[in-house]
């Protein structure tokens, strides 16, 4: 991208300047607004540097947390290319509209629920898409669905910090994000690059999640680490964030996915991060 001349020279100090084409005073905006006709309160997206770590399991665990609460709570499917909220929730119908706009599925629980998987004809159907293909379908799912009296949105972003996570914090006003980890060593380092990212956009992050913390011994109640010693508090140390859960093992989890009762199934150990989100 080339340089503005007139920024070559800008102090970067806009009171008293008589530059009304520069490129410092006048920085473009990529943020989209949802439809006219949608409400939505809180905006939080879920984070993740790498797949793997359970980012989609806590996005839906956080919406039926703030459900059961009695909050209005919609999920929008965000990692268009790999989704699972849609088998998660129990959502298997197809997508349709009003005329005008994507109407979202609902659960039974009241959750909205937008994924790719209610746009294909099969959900095992592959999500064969170049980046800007995946990113305005992403900005549609935010634009296009009638989102209704909305008080917390969850994104479940996709992982990394390649274009189309960088489409997603330029295009929705986010209200913050959580980022998802696991205890190996790697996936701390690999979160302190998404905790960047994040800064470097002017995105404030929340606070951090580890899945897959520990397993609880059914005979002794020990706590087992299975993944070795959690670096989640170093590097909550040292970009002063809160640890806002850390969520074990439970085969639980992997049943109520499969089976689409997500929204049925509660984890103490998610509360607290639920608790902290009627704060914001």
């Amino acid at each position: 991208m080339s340089e503005n001349k007139n920024d070559q020279n800008c102090n970067h100090k806009c009171e008293g300047c008589s530059v009304e084409n520069c490129g410092s005073r006048n920085p473009q905006s990529f943020v989209i607004e949802p439809a006219a006709q949608s409400v939505i309160r809180k905006k939080i997206g879920i984070v993740s540097g790498k797949g793997g770590v359970g980012k989609s399991f806590v996005t839906s665990m956080l919406a039926s947390e703030m459900a059961r609460r009695g909050h209005r709570t919609a999920v929008l499917d965000g990692d268009i290319t790999g989704p699972s909220q849609g088998m998660a929730f129990g959502v298997h119908e197809k997508a349709y509209g009003n005329g005008e706009l994507i109407l979202p599925a609902v659960t039974k629980n009241g959750i909205q629920v937008i994924s790719t998987n209610m746009l294909l004809d099969r959900e095992s159907q592959p999500v064969i898409w170049r980046g800007p293909m995946v990113a305005n379908i992403l900005k549609q799912f935010y634009q296009e669905v009638y989102w209704e009296d909305v008080d917390y949105m969850f994104i479940d972003m996709p992982p990394g910090t390649s274009d189309v996570p960088l489409t997603l914090f330029q295009s929705i006003p986010l209200d913050g994000i959580i980022v998802v980890t696991s205890p190996q060593e790697l996936v701390s380092m690999v979160v302190e690059k998404a905790i960047n990212m994040a800064s470097m956009m002017d995105i404030k992050v929340l606070g951090l999640i580890e899945n897959m913390s520990y397993v609880v011994c059914p005979n002794c109640d020990e706590k087992i680490m299975v993944f070795g010693h959690s670096h989640i508090q170093e590097v909550a140390d040292k970009y002063n964030l809160p640890v806002l859960a850390r969520v074990p093992l439970d085969p639980r989890i992997a049943s109520a996915s499969d089976a689409g009762t997500i929204e049925d199934l509660e984890i103490e150990e998610i509360k607290p991060a639920a608790d902290f989100i009627e704060t914001i």
